[in-house]
């Protein structure tokens, strides 16, 4: 048990490492080829910060867990949504003004196109490609439309950083990122085993928060830079990456069935968190502080939920 929580332990520090490098690359990367706010939140930020959960969740589906798998992309959806920007809401309210209204109903069409695929049983290489073509379609058409006539912060003067660097930090991060989520998802699973319980919470619930990490200290430093539209589009970014990426490369790479028991609870509140998501970016004028509580309190009562 001692190895287990070590193992989880460090392999959830190689995550945080990993992701901070990985951001820090990625970010540069924009800057440097010169893209808006918005797009680098939601495609070049959004995708970045999901790579811990696609490591951990193809590492689980190899090892024959798809409860950890798919348990944490629900989670890191539920995370992202009520956790991270209920956190970032906390440090700053987030000015939204229409930001990421159209990405938001991405995330939800995304949602319950997957969750119908959960609930038929179905699983297939096949879907799994379909799911990844349909990423392709919303990269670019981001590309093209960056800002699709939605709002984005004031953007001060920067100088962009020099290009080689931003690469060698976005390679390390993802090296970094390989090792840490092998040695979560193989402390995970061991701790599933000795505690008694399904690998399906632990994936929903420690190996979820672990790997939204990355997401959380993206949309915090966001928030305190007065940056909301890169701090909604990480998320809302990730939200997508999550689905379509991770569970496509998921799918195609470990065709097994998501595990039934997500339909009763998971799937539900991440389809409610995303209708959310499209409601705040359609009509509100920014998300308050007592609201970010709101969001936290929200997560404590799911993740109790799971282990009560």
């Amino acid at each position: 048990m001692t190895t287990a929580i070590l193992l989880v332990l460090l392999g959830l520090a190689g995550l945080t490492l990993g992701g901070e490098l990985l951001v820090r690359g990625a970010v540069g990367i924009a800057q440097r080829m010169g893209l808006s706010q918005l797009f680098t939140g939601l495609v070049i930020v959004g995708s970045a910060t999901s790579m811990p959960e696609m490591v951990t969740s193809i590492e689980a589906a190899l090892a024959g867990s798809p409860g950890i798998a798919w348990g944490n992309i629900i989670g890191s959806n539920v995370a992202n949504t009520l956790l991270i920007l209920g956190a970032a809401a906390l440090v700053a309210p987030i000015v939204l003004t229409g930001t990421g209204k159209r990405d938001a109903v991405v995330a939800l069409v995304a949602t319950c196109l997957i969750w119908l695929i959960a609930f038929q049983g179905l699983a297939s290489p096949w879907i799994g490609a379909a799911l990844l073509a349909l990423l392709t379609v919303y990269i670019i058409w981001r590309y093209r439309h960056p800002r699709a006539g939605e709002g984005d912060d004031e953007e001060e003067p920067e100088t962009p950083p020099l290009l080689w660097p931003a690469i060698g930090l976005f390679v390390a991060g993802v090296a970094i990122l390989v090792f840490g989520g092998q040695m979560l998802v193989t402390g995970a699973i061991d701790i599933a085993r000795f505690a008694g319980l399904s690998e399906t919470v632990i994936g929903l619930t420690i190996v979820a928060v672990g790997t939204s990490l990355p997401e959380l200290a993206a949309s915090v430093a966001a928030a305190l830079r007065g940056k909301s539209a890169m701090a909604i589009g990480n998320v809302v970014g990730s939200n997508i990456y999550n689905l379509l990426l991770i569970g496509g490369v998921t799918m195609t790479i470990a065709p097994l069935a998501i595990p039934p028991e997500l339909n009763d609870l998971e799937w539900p509140l991440v389809a409610l968190s995303a209708v959310m998501m499209v409601v705040l970016c359609s009509y509100a004028r920014k998300i308050e502080r007592w609201f970010g509580g709101l969001l936290l309190a929200a997560f404590v009562a799911f993740n109790v939920m799971l282990f009560v």
